[in-house]
């Protein structure tokens, strides 16, 4: 008996989408072998039918059309492989490919983020699967990892570097002394960033990935609307060079603690790491994730986040559990229920802080941030201040747990003081342990 062939319907040719049919094309017996069937790509929905295509040899021009909807309306199509990015025309082709009963593969994470849940209770409803393996940390299967390798685990927390952009500007500005627009351009004139790096450097790639993640972890959608994200665009190398002296790092970090019988906390932030911490190594445009469960304790899964060849790997290995799927009838392993998950306030939230305040160089002025950070019950571990004989003068303070709220009222009333200016960094301290 012949191997049945799998017909896929690609939207998207751009960098992913290139990689993923070259490498189908590339690595076709190995995955036939083991598909147990023969993955053919009969369509490609692109914008411009006359733009050049660097592939070797020419991908056939009767492969391609302008219009998604034809992926669709093919009937001999079995597998929607969706790499448009985006959201809201995705959204209609997932949509409809899931109404025709048609799979659907995606890298998306803006949205499934911001549309799981609808996505994944249509899934549902038309009894097909969807595979989005792609969509967190390129070539890493954590998303296979968390849904299926680790599902006897109750997860107790989600923690790691899941932006390569940032944490290759942070490597550069540490481990060379470059400012953060310098480092910022070095990337996007090496393609680590894009032309418009918004979406990376203000952190909101990484939360929707947490989004993905926490609702993983919890089993009920987290509404991407009640997470906090901050970026990295306002870290000063000045920071970066003293939390060195002081034996840490900084890491643009997700998040995610599940705490029973407490909301879900999901958050991306810039964090301190300590040296000692395996995440201080992870240089770059590296991507590294720890996955805590109850019974299997600590689990690290560390390699390449972006880039045409590790994220093809993820898509193309959907490819292959989809195909593997359509022969044996089976679908995917679990997702979220249709419940919104419960996500903590980031003001209830915990931690140890550094703080740089920018302050009058004179007696005094200590006493005056101490009397306020006692007055919102916030403990000082230490003080810093590098020698200067100039007016105004960096004052760091390393401050012990205490809720983020607190913290930011403090900073609040210090700023209203008028020895100090507005040139303030807080970095939460990051101990990756349970802070209640």
């Amino acid at each position: 008996m012949g191997r049945r062939k799998i017909e896929i319907g690609l939207a998207g040719l751009g960098n992913v989408g290139m990689g993923v049919y070259a490498n189908v094309l590339k690595n076709s017996e190995l995955l036939s072998r083991r598909a147990n069937a023969h993955l053919n790509i009969r369509k490609i929905a692109v914008r411009d039918l006359k733009k050049a295509r660097d592939h070797e040899p020419p991908i056939p021009s009767d492969r391609f059309t302008n219009r998604w909807e034809d992926l669709i309306e093919d009937d001999e199509v079995d597998v929607i492989v969706e790499l448009i990015g985006g959201i809201d025309q995705a959204k209609e082709l997932v949509i409809s490919a899931l109404r025709k009963k048609k799979v659907v593969v995606t890298g998306n994470k803006a949205l499934l983020a911001e549309h799981g849940q609808e996505i994944f209770s249509l899934a549902k409803e038309m009894e097909v699967p969807v595979y989005f393996e792609a969509a967190v940390a390129g070539g890493i299967p954590i998303i296979k990892a968390v849904q299926e390798s680790l599902v006897g685990n109750a997860i107790q927390m989600i923690s790691g570097i899941i932006n390569g952009t940032c944490n290759y500007i942070l490597t550069r500005m540490r481990e060379e002394g470059l400012s953060y627009q310098d480092a910022l351009q070095e990337a996007q004139v090496l393609g680590y960033a894009e032309a418009d790096p918004t979406l990376d450097v203000n952190g909101w790639d990484a939360g929707h990935k947490a989004v993905l993640l926490g609702s993983l972890a919890s089993g009920r959608w987290v509404p991407a609307d009640q997470i906090h994200v901050e970026g990295i665009e306002n870290i000063r190398l000045g920071d970066i060079q003293f939390v060195e002296t002081m034996g840490y790092t900084v890491k643009l970090l997700g998040i995610i603690r599940c705490t029973e019988n407490e909301p879900l906390e999901v958050r991306v932030q810039p964090c301190l790491v300590s040296k000692q911490h395996l995440l201080a190594s992870v240089n770059g445009v590296y991507n590294a994730v720890m996955v805590e469960g109850d019974l299997v304790g600590e689990t690290l899964f560390y390699g390449s986040g972006a880039g045409q060849n590790p994220t093809s790997s993820s898509v193309i290995a959907d490819i292959v559990d989809a195909a593997v799927g359509l022969q044996h009838d089976e679908k995917r392993g679990y997702v979220p229920s249709n419940e919104l998950a419960a996500v903590k306030p980031i003001e209830a939230t915990i931690s140890q802080y550094y703080l740089r305040l920018h302050v009058e160089n004179r007696p005094g002025v200590l006493a005056q941030i101490a009397q306020i950070m006692g007055g919102h019950d916030i403990g000082i571990t230490s003080v810093h201040q590098p020698e200067s004989m100039a007016a105004m003068a960096d004052l760091v303070l390393t401050l012990d747990r205490a809720p983020y709220g607190s913290v930011k009222q403090a900073i609040a009333q210090i700023q209203g003081l008028s020895c100090t200016s507005e040139d303030t960094t807080l970095l939460r301290v990051e101990s990756f342990e349970d802070p209640a």
